[in-house]
């Protein structure tokens, strides 16, 4: 056993996949992009995909992709900063839903400005987080 670990030296528990993966892709101005994700710590990864169907279970069916081998997505990904591969991530978190705007609600009388004309106050009631 080497006490020193190289960088061409793969770690014990990560094994290549030995076939191209499905990888998530979109189209962009100058062809396909491939998509970079991040893990659950704030990591930039890549994923890949070792059948269609688990893309689709974890994305969503109408995600595009394209066929890349594990070295040569670690290629294209590694310069964008994204040192990792996820292959078959599983946990995604749903898409947030917009947050609809309230609107401005006028209250109480006009007040008295400086110069001691009259104009109108207008206060914005937002709801606050966690109530209906």
């Amino acid at each position: 056993m080497c006490l020193f670990l190289y960088d061409d030296d793969p770690e014990p528990e990560e094994r290549p996949p030995a076939r191209p993966l499905y990888v998530p892709a979109r189209p962009g101005a100058t062809g396909i992009v491939v998509r970079l994700f991040r893990t659950p710590l704030g990591a930039r990864t890549a994923v890949g995909f070792t059948a269609p169907g688990r893309l689709a279970a974890t994305l969503g069916a109408e995600q595009t992709w394209i066929r890349l081998s594990g070295a040569a997505l670690r290629a294209m990904a590694e310069p964008l900063g994204a040192s990792l591969l996820t292959v078959d991530p599983t946990f995604t978190a749903p898409a947030a839903a917009p947050v609809p705007e309230p609107e401005p609600v006028p209250v109480g009388e006009p007040l008295p400005s400086a110069t001691g004309t009259r104009s109108a106050a207008v206060v914005v009631v937002a709801p606050v987080a966690g109530t209906a």
